[in-house]
């Protein structure tokens, strides 16, 4: 596996919002998180919900230990110059391996409520890719999968936008996965 440990990604900026830069979770951001946390769109679509300090602080401490075994690579999504109580950050965007040599990865993310509607989860999630692919390639990663509920149509978008293609459906499996959902593929460019 790459040496990976500082990795820092940028998406320039577009003619309507301002350039985002991808970094890794840091110690810091846990009581932002916790404010992030209580939105309830938020809350409705994923699985973990950080209620306080502490739990926040183990969620940052558990990215970093599956940052260094090479099987999820979490990103604190920032733009410069957001202001309010959250400062910088706006989302999330995770790619997660099940070993470090699969050839099949899952992607995921979210969008701070301040930051919906500005396009932060497409170009987050299109850096996260490039970065995926370009990183991983030569340990074999081949496809990224997206995954939502059916009826979270903000993250099919999102998918659409980033250029996943609709692959299929998924059963519901609850308790974690309460209803069915969609499943989005992206295939590793061709070698150029």
């Amino acid at each position: 596996m790459p040496d990976i440990t500082a990795t820092r990604l940028a998406t320039g900026p577009t003619g309507s919002a301002p350039a985002l830069t991808l970094r890794s979770w840091a110690p810091e951001d846990a009581v932002r998180l916790v404010r992030l946390h209580r939105d309830p769109a938020l809350r409705r679509w994923l699985r973990t919900h950080l209620d306080d300090e502490a739990g926040a602080a183990r969620w940052l401490a558990e990215q970093r230990r599956a940052w260094q075994a090479g099987t999820r690579f979490a990103f604190a999504v920032e733009q410069p110059g957001t202001p309010g109580p959250e400062g910088p950050l706006v989302g999330h965007v995770v790619l997660t391996r099940n070993t470090p040599d699969a050839a099949t990865a899952e992607v995921g993310y979210w969008t701070a409520a301040h930051a919906r509607g500005l396009g932060v989860a497409p170009r987050s999630l299109r850096a996260l890719t490039d970065w995926a692919f370009h990183t991983f390639a030569p340990d074999g990663l081949t496809r990224l999968e997206l995954r939502h509920q059916v009826d979270n149509t903000a993250s099919c978008r999102v998918a659409e936008k980033s250029g996943y293609l609709l692959s299929g459906l998924l059963p519901a499996a609850p308790p974690g996965w309460p209803r069915n959902g969609h499943v989005h593929i992206r295939q590793a460019p061709p070698p150029s």
